[in-house]
């Protein structure tokens, strides 16, 4: 574990930067997007020797995406793009209408994925799956897409721009689009309100209700891959080559806690009780309390290789671990003890 001075330490330099790139973005919303950087990602894990804690389950392929829905205790898995591998009370495969890029649920037993063009929606209790395109985009590679609190999907695309569509449970009218990232990574909704992970740039942006304009921008560490939102009312940010943990507030978006988490730290999941963190580099999983103020380490487990992405059961205290490379999914029961 790390101590409160080093904590401490990275914040103070990570809110320099924060201001630093807010102050840059603000004079004028308009420019066109900052030079970006080249993305980072997650390290290229080394093999699992041994026995890991809990079962894996076998998949088809690499685990590309993950979703856990509470109201058919249902995990799904992305992976390859074009199938859902569904584990609950009747586990099946679905075949998608097209590839999808991203994948995110409703809590209510609706599964939804990013695609070209529109979206997927698929009934995790019957597997149906559905492809919804969007008026205008038949070109338009989504790549990221959240649902909001008032049922409202939102899409990001590989050319910089956030769609809010109507309302409406297959939807395909965009009532508001924002273009001005340059690619969006990744969304994460906590009530109404999205924020937006563009990796090229390392900044996450708040959009308003509306769907018409960035409300704060800042800077996200030294190479932010991924975004995950969590029942606490944050959002946590995985700084991967910067090595840290960042969590942020929302409206106003800013930086909480920033804290050192070494080994290209890229997985991310939220719960009622510890942020989930995975170690690329060293297949890890580490369980962080974010109560004090300053994140504490509770537990730590070996992990399937390239654990790239996480979800957790808060119902059952199950984490799911699930491999980058092939290796399935781990499920490790009561994982915060």
């Amino acid at each position: 574990m790390h101590t409160k001075s080093a904590a401490l330490s990275l914040l103070s330099g990570a809110f320099a930067l924060v201001v630093t790139f807010s102050a840059g973005c603000s004079k004028n919303p308009a420019d066109s997007p900052p030079p970006t950087i080249t993305p980072a990602s997650a390290a290229v894990s080394p093999p699992v020797a041994g026995a890991v804690p809990g079962v894996v389950r076998p998949l088809p392929a690499p685990g590309l995406a993950v979703v856990f829905d509470p109201a058919t205790a249902a995990l799904t898995v992305l992976g390859p793009a074009d199938r859902l591998t569904v584990f609950g009370a009747q586990p099946r495969t679905v075949t998608l209408p097209s590839p999808a890029r991203a994948l995110t649920g409703d809590g209510a037993g609706r599964a939804y994925l990013a695609t070209r063009g529109g979206y997927l929606r698929v009934d995790l209790g019957t597997g149906a799956a559905t492809r919804v395109d969007v008026t205008g985009q038949a070109d338009t590679d989504f790549t990221a897409i959240a649902v909001r609190a008032d049922g409202r999907l939102v899409l990001g695309s590989a050319d910089g721009a956030v769609l809010t569509l109507a309302a409406g449970e297959s939807a395909n009218a965009v009532s508001a689009q924002l273009k001005i990232f340059a690619h969006v990574d990744g969304l994460a909704a906590q009530g109404n309100s999205v924020v937006v992970l563009d990796r090229g740039q390392t900044s996450v942006t708040e959009v308003d209700d509306d769907g018409t304009k960035a409300e704060q921008a800042l800077r996200a560490g030294e190479g932010a891959t991924t975004i995950a939102a969590d029942r606490a009312g944050r959002v946590l940010v995985a700084d991967t080559r910067g090595g840290a943990l960042l969590v942020y507030g929302t409206e106003p978006l800013i930086l909480r806690q920033a804290y050192p988490v070494h080994d290209a730290p890229y997985g991310l999941a939220g719960s009622g009780a510890l942020a989930w963190v995975s170690q690329t580099a060293t297949n890890t999983v580490v369980g962080y309390d974010l109560s004090t103020g300053i994140p504490v380490e509770k537990v730590r487990y070996r992990t399937v290789q390239q654990p790239d992405t996480l979800a957790y059961d808060d119902a059952s205290g199950t984490l799911y671990v699930v491999s980058g490379s092939g290796g399935g999914v781990q499920v490790i029961e009561k994982a915060a003890r």
